[in-house]
């Protein structure tokens, strides 16, 4: 198979030098993921609201590859404030509650822009079943 990229359509990818996903083999590595909307090219205040448009967004990229979040095996959570883990946890317990990948979480000066206040990046293996 060969390597495929997975882009969310931003200019950004392609200035930065980088994909929202790569596909190499059974693996689906993808990028940090900050909670941008990209429908509406927003950022929610509120970390709760980032964190699910984190998750909607990866989800997007792995189904586009042809995964399923099922196949998330790794996790990690990037956090500006220590006070957010909680909101964040909430978030990622109903996206990754029965997956239950193995998982980071690290609390961080800061992410590229101050409004962003959380950063996920998954990596997927597809099933063998």
């Amino acid at each position: 198979m060969t390597r495929k990229l997975i882009s969310t359509g931003s200019p950004f990818e392609k200035t930065a030098g980088y994909s929202r996903a790569v596909v190499d083999g059974d693996f689906c590595f993808v990028a940090g993921t900050t909670g941008y909307d990209y429908t509406t090219m927003t950022l929610p205040a509120d970390v709760t609201a980032q964190t699910q448009n984190c998750f909607k967004t990866i989800a997007s990229a792995l189904k586009e590859a042809g995964f399923a979040m099922a196949d998330i095996v790794r996790a990690v959570y990037y956090i500006t404030d220590a006070a957010d883990a909680d909101k964040v946890f909430t978030v990622t317990g109903e996206h990754l509650g029965e997956i239950r990948p193995a998982a980071t979480l690290l609390v961080v000066a800061g992410l590229y822009k101050p409004e962003m206040k959380v950063e996920v990046e998954v990596t997927a293996k597809r099933s063998s079943n």
